[in-house]
């Protein structure tokens, strides 16, 4: 024992000699050492182990890579040290994908920037009457469960993109390039949305389809400008043809309207004959029942009746004595034309 512990005072004053030899500076640093060592360890513990959350994500904590718990936006704790780790999910945020054009904004998933080539392959469609046309469409959509998200599928953004590309080129498909092109646009995007959802919902991505907007839908460069061609002779065709029907809207209903106007006034005119025919009848045969009555009050009120309607379209009117045989004098009596002298004994 005595032994050991004079081996011990000699490494004592080993180590004392050698810490005089050093600079103070050092001297200071050594016996500090384990202080700075301590406090990187707290410090490399509390910075693996204080996270926040967004308040547009959710933040899924894994524990040695298995699925531990869901944690809402703000400040959390987790095991340090890498035991635990978290991936932050916008279940907030509406999210897209661009398919034959890239503009990298904000909330745009892709994995790559493919370059021109690819951006044209991936837009052109072969449409149901064998007709090519470029397709460029936008994917919005939302991460509802952040859990099939991440463990359902390897990678569900790569999924989505071959999906979205996939259930687009059915839909076209089965449609001609003149309704993609035009009347029918509105239409493909919502059923590219229905049948992605469906697909989405079935392969448990978590992933809800907000809409599927077609941005620009063109033929192709090598035959545009024939494309451009048949739809002005179409739409000059519908121009001609809406001119026709207004003319024909314009034309047709004037003439129907005057002949129903000729028919109505000819009917007219055959009603009114038709009554004065009866109202004549009518007196005819009331002046026949009063002739019956009294015979020669009849005869004379017709005759003066007559003679009323007759006379005054007469321009000269001369009323003289059946038993006067000279006249003359009485034709010098007028005054004038149009006027007349009437004589009565």
């Amino acid at each position: 024992m005595p032994r050991i512990e004079n081996i011990r005072d000699k490494e004592n004053m080993a180590n004392e000699n050698s810490n005089d030899n050093l600079p103070p500076e050092l001297r200071a640093l050594k016996q500090h050492v384990g202080k700075i060592i301590s406090g990187v360890i707290v410090l490399a513990v509390l910075f693996t182990s204080i996270y926040q959350v967004g308040p547009e994500e959710v933040g899924v904590v894994l524990q040695f890579g298995k699925y531990e718990r869901t944690v809402t936006p703000g400040l959390n704790y987790k095991l340090p040290l890498g035991i635990e780790e978290v991936y932050r999910i916008p279940v907030e945020r509406q999210l897209k994908q661009e398919f034959g054009f890239r503009t990298g904004d904000v909330g745009v998933r892709t994995e790559y920037m493919p370059d021109t080539q690819d951006l044209l392959e991936e837009a052109q469609m072969l449409t149901g009457d064998l007709n090519l046309a470029d397709v460029e469409w936008v994917v919005q959509y939302r991460i509802h469960d952040p859990y099939q998200y991440l463990f359902r599928v390897r990678n569900a953004e790569g999924t989505l993109h071959d999906m979205s590309e996939a259930s687009m080129r059915k839909i076209v498909g089965d449609r001609t390039v003149n309704e993609v092109l035009t009347v029918g646009r509105q239409e493909v995007g919502t059923r590219v949305g229905e049948f992605l959802q469906g697909l989405c919902d079935e392969y448990e991505l978590g992933i809800t389809i907000d809409q599927v907007v077609l941005q620009d839908v063109n033929p192709p460069d090598d035959v545009r400008a024939s494309f451009n061609a048949v739809n002005q002779a179409q739409q000059q065709r519908e121009t001609l043809i809406n001119e026709a029907l207004s003319d024909f809207n314009r034309v047709i209903p004037r003439a129907r309207g005057a002949a129903l106007e000729t028919i109505e006034r000819a009917e007219g005119f055959a009603v009114n004959r038709v009554n004065v025919a009866e109202g004549e009848a009518d007196r005819f045969s009331s002046i026949f029942e009063e002739y019956i009555l009294a015979p020669e009050v009849t005869k004379k009120r017709l005759y003066l009746e007559t003679m009323n309607e007759i006379l005054p379209n007469i321009g000269n009117k001369i009323i003289m004595d059946e038993n006067s045989n000279n006249v003359l004098p009485l034709l010098q009596m007028q005054t004038g034309a149009g006027r007349a002298l009437e004589v009565s004994n």
